[in-house]
């Protein structure tokens, strides 16, 4: 970079400098303590960073807000975004603010899709174990988002389009996904969120939500008992990681009895331990 030629003293980067710190549970970014400079390339780092940032705080931000939140100085982060922006990452709008450009929706498309495309073996054992649909998701945005599905041997069987986005605090892989985050961040969003009634046995208080998250993380798998649907049974089970993930099995409460669902558990963990290789 032409800044370097000019200024020897700048070969010498600070020790001190902060970058984009990843929250492990929801992707968000942050300031956070000093940090030690990574491996890699530099310029690369910061770019992932200023998107990550962006995500983050909805996809939309200002100049000054994408500096804070990377640590980075407002000229850095301008040719940054300036070259994010030329390549349709970014997207510069007409209130002088950043949002996530449309070039990333391909992306994320068939990143999601060889996602799926790589758990479906596993999903398919699962329906084939207990005969009920077996579903993985991912938390994107404060939602949890279904990424693969393997249906049930049943003709009457429970169906989630892939693609769909489901709130977390009634759904089975969505209370596994706040389990499997960083508590923190898992904290902020039930914090943010709205959390509706969907039936009468939705969890609508945030003291209870957080109860019922510690409890399935001390016992290692969610259970939604008809809180998104009435008469619909779902197990899951949570991957941690950078990008939390669930996996599941749902159907009919009348066929998913706790003989089930205690098989269906045994199973599930077995299947996120193969999947955490896969994937994670």
């Amino acid at each position: 970079m032409m800044e370097y030629a000019l200024n020897p003293k700048l070969l010498r980067p600070p020790a001190s400098r902060t970058g984009c710190r990843r929250y492990r549970g929801d992707g968000g970014c942050g300031l956070a303590e000093a940090r030690p400079a990574e491996g890699g390339v530099q310029s690369v780092r910061r770019a992932l960073d200023v998107l990550e940032a962006l995500a983050a705080a909805g996809g939309t931000a200002s100049l000054g807000e994408l500096a804070a939140a990377c640590g980075l100085p407002a000229p850095t982060l301008h040719r940054i975004a300036g070259t994010l922006a030329d390549r349709g990452y970014l997207r510069h709008t007409s209130d002088r603010r950043y949002s996530l450009g449309s070039r990333l929706i391909p992306l994320g498309a068939d990143a999601h899709a060889l996602l799926g495309e790589r758990a479906l073996p596993a999903l398919r054992g699962l329906a084939e174990l207990t005969g009920e649909t077996a579903n993985l998701a991912v938390l994107t945005q404060g939602r949890a988002e279904y990424v693969a599905q393997a249906p049930g041997r049943h003709t009457m069987r429970t169906f989630t389009e892939v693609g769909n986005r489901v709130e977390l605090h009634c759904t089975g892989v969505g209370k596994a996904l706040l389990a499997a985050a960083d508590p923190a961040a898992a904290g902020r969003l039930i914090a943010t969120a709205p959390l509706t009634a969907k039936t009468p046995a939705t969890i609508t208080d945030t003291v209870a939500l957080r109860a019922e998250i510690a409890l399935i993380r001390d016992r290692g798998h969610a259970l939604d008992e008809g809180e998104m649907e009435i008469g619909v049974r779902c197990v899951a089970v949570g991957l941690p990681g950078a990008t939390p993930m669930a996996v599941s099995v749902s159907g009919p409460a009348v066929r998913m009895t706790d003989a089930l669902v205690a098989d269906a558990v045994s199973a599930l963990h077995t299947a996120a331990a193969e999947l955490r290789r896969w994937l994670v």
